[in-house]
């Protein structure tokens, strides 16, 4: 062998030799696996620190009778709040009325409390203060049929007094119902109320109410005693004339003493008639509705037994979905002294934006014992928020 071919092979050899040194051994399979085993320990710490996180982050729900956040949803009560705003122009200075006002903001809360009873509450807000207007419970499944509710409510007495001002077809109250039965709040009063539907012939429905209050429903009745109560009672009877048309007659009977003492009384009788024609079909667009009242007054007072009647009587006829027009008749003697004599007359034009909003105006004339006249203008806006429930048919 040369020299040259020995240097060669020399170089070739430790070249290989190097290039032997410098490549990494390959893994063996005991790394792979350490390795894999490692990469998954940490994915599963992350995990768990995420898992930890989340539920720091969510509070944990609230535990009423073993159930969970939808029981306490379920308990809330229905929350509602109408509003009525009033504005007058015109003239009149037996019975003024403010030019702008907000008339009532009426909070209602109501919920069923359990299978045997429901509760209903109505907190009035105005420009003269806050009062409950009503707050009873309402027992549901007592025996023999009877529906009781005991609590601050208004009377069963007629249509007008048992309805809120945000239902009321009007601005205002019937003179009826100023004169003779305490005004806006009417009989609203501490008490207990029973009711319940009697077996009637054919397809009549009749249904008999029995009351006893406390007896304070402002001039109208006083409490002088704590055994001073006053008792109201109501007969009401309906039926279908047509598929279209029904017939509403009420009987009303209240009495209590007044503001003279324990041996004065002062008792009310009262008639009311409702008619209603509302076309299945179109009810939304077209409907007419008759209403009147009569009520009699006998007031104990000196030197004699004062006697005294009143009535109104009112149509409402609904145009199409949004105009609705009436007018309305009125006739009353006051409960204090029947000659003197009050009487008018209204035209009434509705808009409804909505089911939740409406807009109202109305004309009103009145001649006060004959010789005082008001004329005015009022206007009123009213609005509803809420699920508000629905009043008495």
């Amino acid at each position: 062998m040369s020299l040259s071919v020995a240097i060669l092979l020399a170089a070739a050899l430790s070249a290989g030799t190097a290039q032997a040194q410098e490549s990494p051994a390959p893994p063996s399979v005991e790394g792979l696996q350490k390795a894999q085993d490692e990469r998954i320990r940490k994915l599963e710490e992350e995990v768990q620190a995420l898992k930890a996180a989340q539920t720091a982050a969510k509070p944990e729900p609230a535990q009423l009778g073993g159930a969970g956040g939808a029981a306490a949803k379920a308990l809330n009560p229905d929350i509602s709040l109408n509003g009525d705003f009033l504005g007058a122009i015109g003239h009149n200075q037996v019975r003024p009325v403010p030019g702008l006002e907000m008339h009532e903001a009426e909070l209602g809360l109501q919920s069923v409390i359990d299978p045997y009873a429901r509760g209903d509450v109505f907190i009035s807000f105005g420009d003269s203060g806050v009062s409950v207007e009503e707050a009873f419970v309402t027992f549901t499944a007592l025996p023999g049929e009877v529906v009781a509710k005991v609590g601050k409510m208004r009377a069963a007495f007629g249509k007008v007094n048992s309805t809120h001002n945000h239902a009321l077809a009007w601005t205002d109250r019937p003179l009826v119902t100023e004169n003779l039965v305490n005004g806006e709040d009417g009989i609203d009063d501490m008490g207990v109320s029973v009711s319940r539907i009697l077996p009637a012939p054919g397809d009549l429905f009749l249904e008999a109410t029995g009351q006893v209050f406390r007896g304070n429903s402002g001039v109208l009745f006083t409490t002088n005693q704590n055994r001073d109560l006053s008792y109201v009672g109501h007969l009401r009877g309906y039926e279908d004339l047509t598929e279209n048309t029904n017939l509403e007659v009420g009987l009303s009977y209240a009495q209590r003493h007044n503001e003279l003492g324990h041996d004065f009384l002062t008792k009310l009788q009262g008639v009311d008639v409702s008619l209603r024609w509302r076309p299945l079909r179109r009810s939304i667009y077209n409907s007419l509705l008759w209403r009147s009242e009569f009520v009699w007054s006998q007031r104990d007072q000196l030197p004699t037994r004062q006697k005294a009647f009143g009535l109104y009587s009112s149509l409402d006829y609904r145009l199409d979905q949004r105009w609705t027009v009436g007018t309305r008749f009125d006739w009353s003697q006051r409960a204090t002294a029947s000659n003197q004599l009050d009487r008018g007359g209204s035209a009434v034009l509705t808009y409804w934006m909505s089911e939740f909003s409406q807009v109202r105006g109305q004309y009103r004339f009145v001649r006060y014992d004959g010789r005082q006249d008001g004329n005015e203008v009022r206007l009123q806006l009213i609005f509803v928020m809420g699920a508000h429930g629905a009043h008495p048919f």
